[in-house]
């Protein structure tokens, strides 16, 4: 499978942004979004819980909402109210496969 992540940018404090994650397969689940920032442990910031509910980032909750496209090897995730704090490399992980991701920078 590959994942291939799209949608970042370079935006201000307060800005929103949409990711999109995007499976190979037809048939391949992406299950969630995490990221990583220079210097800070890997986090996750939104993935299915398993029990059909989503779970967020006590960071992210609140702005940012994480959702399916037509198929479950689409997956987007909406972020409002950027901060500077949100700085980082977004990745989805989609039946076992991890992106290269794509850089969210924001100003503040």
């Amino acid at each position: 499978v590959q994942v291939v992540e799209s949608g970042g940018g370079s935006v201000q404090a307060g800005e929103s942004l949409r990711l999109t994650c995007r499976a190979s397969g037809d048939t391949d689940i992406c299950e969630g979004w995490f990221r990583q920032a220079p210097g800070k442990p890997h986090e996750t910031v939104a993935r299915d819980n398993g029990v059909g509910t989503w779970m967020y980032s006590s960071s992210v909750k609140g702005r940012f909402t994480i959702s399916y496209g037509s198929a479950k090897n689409i997956l987007y995730l909406q972020m409002d109210n950027l901060k500077s704090e949100d700085t980082a490399r977004y990745k989805c992980f989609c039946s076992g496969e991890m992106g290269a991701g794509t850089q969210v920078t924001v100003s503040s």
